[in-house]
C-alpha cells in the first residue's frame, strides 16, 4: 500500500531530532522572511538553504511528490492570475519598462513583470520545503506535547495533534472505500473517461464523510470516558526536553530574520531592483 501523503515519516535524522517548537519556530520565522522580502538575493539563498536542510532531512522526493505537484499546478494558476488581473505590476513597482514584445492593449510581456513573478515563484519554493519538512518530520504526540510545555492549553495541544493524525486516516480510509467501489463495478481508473472517473469519485464522499462522523463520535467518547479535560495538567509519553541542537538552531534561524530584515529595510524599500 502506498505511504500516506503529509504524514509522519520517521527518520534518523538531525531535522528529526529537533523538537515539536523548534521547527514550529523555524517555520514561523523561514515564512516570516519569505512574506516581508523581495530581495531576489534572500529568496535564492533561502531556497537553496531549504534544499540543504531538505537532503539532511532523509526525506525522499518521491515521498511528498504528489503534493509538490499539486502546488506547482496552483503555482502557475497564481501567476496567470498575477499577469491575467495586473500585467504591468512590476513596471509600477521597479519604475522601468523593458519591453519584450507586446500583445493585445496592455498585456505587453516586460523584463519588470517577469522578474516580479520570478520573485512571487521564489517565495513559493522557500516556503514549500519548510512546510512539507515541518509536517512530515514532526510526530504529532511529541508536537502537542512540545505546545504544552511551552504554555498552549494541553486542551489546543491535543486537538492539533488529533488533526495531524486525522491526515493519514482519512487517505486510508478514502483508499478502502475506492477499492469497495471499484469491487463493485464502479471503475475509476485511467480506462474511464474523465467526466466518468470524476462522476465515479463522487460516489466516495458521503461513505467518506460517514466515517469521518463515526470516527469523531468515537474519539470523542473516548475522550470523555477517560476524563479529558478534567485536569488542568496532564502527562505526555511523548515529551521531549529542549537539546542544544535545538536551542543552537534557534539561534540560527533567529539570526537569519535579523540579516534578512536589514538587508531587506535598510534601504527603505523591501524589493531589490537590478533595473
Amino acid at each position: 500500500m502506498a505511504a500516506e501523503m503529509l504524514s509522519y515519516i520517521e527518520r534518523q535524522s538531525p531535522v528529526h531530532r529537533l523538537t515539536g517548537v523548534t521547527k514550529l519556530i523555524c517555520f514561523i520565522i523561514w515564512s516570516s522572511i519569505a512574506m516581508l522580502t523581495y530581495d531576489t538575493r534572500i529568496l535564492l539563498c533561502l531556497f537553496l538553504f531549504s534544499i540543504v536542510i531538505f537532503m539532511i532531512s532523509k526525506v525522499k522526493l518521491k515521498e511528498v511528490a504528489f503534493v509538490l505537484l499539486f502546488i506547482l499546478v496552483f503555482l502557475l494558476m497564481n501567476n496567470l492570475a498575477i499577469y491575467l488581473f495586473s500585467p504591468q505590476e512590476g513596471v509600477k513597482i521597479y519604475g522601468t519598462n523593458h519591453v519584450l514584445f507586446e500583445m493585445a492593449g496592455r498585456y505587453t510581456v516586460t523584463m519588470e513583470q517577469l522578474f516580479y513573478q520570478f520573485n512571487v515563484t521564489l517565495k513559493y519554493f522557500t516556503v514549500i520545503p519548510a512546510a512539507l519538512l515541518f509536517i512530515v518530520t514532526t510526530n504529532p504526540s511529541e508536537f502537542a506535547a512540545s505546545l504544552n510545555r511551552i504554555g498552549v492549553s494541553y486542551r489546543i495541544s491535543y486537538a492539533v495533534a488529533l488533526a495531524l493524525r486525522y491526515i493519514p486516516d482519512i487517505q486510508r480510509d478514502f483508499r478502502t472505500i475506492s477499492l469497495s467501489q471499484q469491487a463493485r463495478g464502479i471503475d475509476m481508473s485511467r480506462k474511464e473517461k474523465l467526466p466518468k472517473r470524476i462522476k465515479n469519485a463522487a460516489s466516495i464522499i458521503i461513505p467518506l464523510i460517514l466515517s469521518s462522523l463515526d470516527k469523531i463520535e468515537m474519539i470523542s467518547n473516548a475522550m470523555e470516558l477517560r476524563g479529558f479535560g478534567k485536569n488542568k495538567k496532564r502527562t505526555w509519553y511523548r515529551a521531549r526536553p529542549f537539546q542544544k541542537i535545538d536551542i543552537i538552531t534557534i539561534i540560527i534561524f533567529v539570526s537569519i530574520l535579523l540579516v534578512s530584515l536589514y538587508i531587506t529595510f535598510h534601504n527603505g524599500n523591501r524589493f531589490y531592483n537590478p533595473f
